[in-house]
């Protein structure tokens, strides 16, 4: 479609400019020009450096201005000629087609708008009317997965998972920032979280296994239509922030499966404060060791079982006790008791919250 944008305005413009002109691609073809002989010629003598450069550059005979929206030029105008005419035409063509192809984007292109979309970057009486502008289907059943890269290689991770959803009347892949890529995914109504969660690791293995990339992934929960997608995006913002926190080890983390993390998260730093000072009045939580703690985690994990608990930490059952009576005299809280096991629960992760967000005086 860029390709006939930019010949209509080189049409158009082939007679107020008494030249040669016309647009190569980022391969160095070219695809629109004055002269209808010459598209898809190549110019194998422009390097991916002159693209790069925004500056104009002179190549047998003709002027060359770059332009486009990613760091290394998508396009670039020629002009025949290597005097100051040739340069300012090429200056003037470069900043007339980039303008029309911004504007012919976000008016026509399907993933400009879902990134307005989950940005928040349109108004919710818009988005109906541009779906319907654009044809979008309104009834389907969409998630929102945020991937954000934890280890960088020279492999371009967007390509890439791009190459995974190639089905782009579906499914859009949004480049939000230099770590975070955005996968909006068009889903059956019956499939389940767990399902999402297979798809996910599949990213993560592919990206991992393949290419050395390592990554973390946070699942929205599914909705339908345009307008909740927003609201999906931010949860799967959320999962991620949630999961840095309190399941560091996770590389993936579902909004659906948070649990009681997503409402500690939310709390004020102050009140987690006070709330740990209520329950360890006898002693600090710091007070407790790292194997005392290691006890406790394996304890919460055997459903506040001794003997299962014991088994699993290869100790006798009395050790056990003796370490469950410890803490019990340290914090005033009997981790049998089921009431004080939920305390003492949530007070961990109370503590890991308060960790990644100290109190600010």
């Amino acid at each position: 479609m860029s390709n006939r944008l930019f010949q209509g305005v080189i049409h158009q413009m082939r007679d107020t400019i008494d030249r040669t002109i016309g647009v190569i691609d980022e391969t160095s073809v070219v695809i629109a020009c004055s002269e209808l002989g010459k598209i898809g010629e190549v110019n194998e003598h422009i390097t991916s450096d002159m693209l790069t450069s925004s500056a104009p550059f002179v190549l047998n005979g003709y002027t060359y201005k770059s332009f486009g929206t990613k760091p290394r030029g998508e396009y670039a105008v020629f002009v025949a000629g290597n005097d100051f005419a040739a340069q300012k035409y090429a200056a003037i063509l470069a900043i007339s087609l980039s303008s029309i192809k911004q504007y012919y984007d976000e008016k026509y292109d399907r993933g400009n708008f879902i990134k307005n979309v989950i940005l928040d970057n349109i108004l919710p009486g818009d988005i109906y009317l541009k779906s319907r502008e654009l044809r979008f289907n309104s009834d389907v059943t969409r998630v929102c997965m945020l991937i954000k890269i934890s280890s960088k290689t020279d492999i371009s991770t967007y390509d890439v998972i791009q190459n995974l959803f190639p089905d782009k009347n579906k499914d859009f892949v949004i480049n939000i920032n230099e770590t975070d890529i955005a996968l909006v995914k068009e889903i059956r109504t019956d499939t389940e979280s767990k399902d999402l969660e297979k798809l996910a690791s599949s990213i993560v293995d592919t990206l991992s296994g393949e290419f050395y990339t390592h990554c973390v992934i946070g699942i929205g929960t599914p909705v339908v239509g345009i307008k909740d997608l927003a609201r999906s995006f931010k949860e799967a913002q959320v999962a991620l922030e949630v999961g840095k926190v309190f399941d560091t080890e996770r590389t993936i983390v579902s909004y659906d499966n948070l649990g009681i993390a997503r409402l500690v998260y939310q709390l004020p730093t102050t009140l987690c404060d006070m709330f740990l000072k209520e329950v360890f009045k006898r002693g600090s939580i710091e007070s407790l060791d790292q194997e005392t703690l290691f006890t406790i985690q394996r304890f919460f994990e055997n459903n506040l079982n001794v003997s299962e608990t014991s088994r699993k930490l290869f100790v006798h059952r009395n050790t056990l006790v003796y370490r469950l009576e410890k803490i019990k005299k340290l914090t005033g809280l009997d981790l049998r008791e089921f009431e004080d096991a939920i305390v003492f629960k949530v007070a961990l992760m109370v503590k890991k919250y308060l960790s990644s967000n100290p109190i600010k005086y």
